[in-house]
């Protein structure tokens, strides 16, 4: 196997960890934790594909003649997606306070449970 694509298998086991995290718990706490480990697989991979085998900085010389440059917007979309993971992680967390607060619980079933009582 070449030793140059194990970082996809990194991205595929980080995927499917999260979405398995976010199918299989039923803690609120939990899916977020999952959606995250998700979203850090997205980052991976896109990490990955804007690397460019040789290249370097886009930094224009003078005499830089035919040198290969990486692509610097996947790496600068990261950095936004970064930034939005972050929030929407304090999002989740807020709102999973605000259902702590409302029902007593994290748990799905229950939560689900009180509101057919009601």
């Amino acid at each position: 196997m070449d030793p140059g694509l194990y970082n996809y298998w990194i991205v595929i086991f980080l995927m499917m960890t999260g979405l398995y995290t976010i199918i299989a718990r039923r803690n609120l706490i939990k899916k977020m934790v999952g959606l995250s480990i998700f979203q850090t697989g997205v980052f991976l991979l896109y990490i990955t594909v804007g690397k460019v085998s040789g290249g370097t900085a886009p930094i224009v010389v003078a005499n830089g003649g035919g040198a290969a440059y990486s692509n610097p917007l996947p790496h600068v979309l990261i950095l936004t997606a970064i930034v939005v993971g972050i929030a929407t992680t304090a999002m989740g967390m807020a709102l999973i306070i605000r259902i702590r607060e409302s029902y007593g619980t994290i748990e799905e079933d229950e939560i689900i449970a009180q509101d057919q009582v009601s």
